[in-house]
């Protein structure tokens, strides 16, 4: 299977294929998925859920910007859609594109959001866990905010 994805203009292809080690990050969130997707889906609310990633985000000229730790990056989800996907690209301002799985899945009433953490080339054990550790933080706070 094949999927394209433009985030920023940029032209993406992903076959599917596995590259890297991976590890399914997941939090169940007792809130409908229809909710969670539509509060997750709005860049805007990064920095209240996912300071892991950054702490600030800015929408310029119809693309967001997330401020990490290490630089200022391009951010961008997969087209809104009925299927809970929230895949998003992180362009770094090499531009390398990082892909990340992300899919808030229904439970009945509640839900369950899984990102799948990618092992990138020359990371180490320590940095691979700390961003998997950095991912369940930040899905563990999505719970928080959402079940207030």
């Amino acid at each position: 299977m094949s999927v394209s994805f433009n985030p920023g203009g940029r032209s993406i292809q992903h076959d599917g294929t596995m590259t890297s080690q991976s590890w399914h990050v997941s939090e169940r969130i007792e809130r409908p998925a229809d909710e969670v997707y539509a509060y997750a889906s709005n860049p805007a609310n990064l920095p209240r859920w996912a300071p892991g990633l950054g702490d600030s985000v800015e929408e310029t000229g119809g693309q967001w910007f997330v401020d990490t730790p290490a630089e200022r990056v391009r951010f961008a989800f997969a087209p809104r859609n009925d299927l809970g996907v929230l895949d998003h690209y992180l362009t770094r301002n090499s531009g390398e594109v990082i892909y990340v799985p992300m899919r808030v899945i229904a439970d009945e009433d509640d839900s369950e959001v899984v990102l799948t953490v990618r092992r990138r080339p020359g990371m180490t054990d320590d940095e691979f866990k700390a961003d998997g550790d950095a991912v369940a933080a930040d899905l563990a706070k999505l719970k928080r905010v959402l079940e207030e």
